[in-house]
């Protein structure tokens, strides 16, 4: 393995559907602006209740990206 820096950083994905896609979904946007995205770790998962039921989920990952070396 060559010598790297990472950065790791904490994003919260939401879906109405399941954390799977609320995962998938922060890490589409994180690549949107971030480039070279390793690795994302879940660090919490929780769901929004509503009336009783529920209502949304939310994930919160710690996602790494590679620092680009300077020429």
């Amino acid at each position: 393995m060559a010598d790297s820096v990472y950065r790791v950083t904490e994003v919260i994905g939401t879906s109405a559907e399941s954390w799977e896609a609320a995962a998938s979904r922060a890490v589409e946007i994180a690549g949107q602006s971030v480039r070279d995205l390793r690795v994302a770790e879940v660090l919490r998962q929780d769901v929004v209740i509503e009336n009783g039921a529920v209502a949304g989920y939310r994930i919160r990952l710690a996602i790494s990206f590679k620092y680009e070396k300077s020429n």
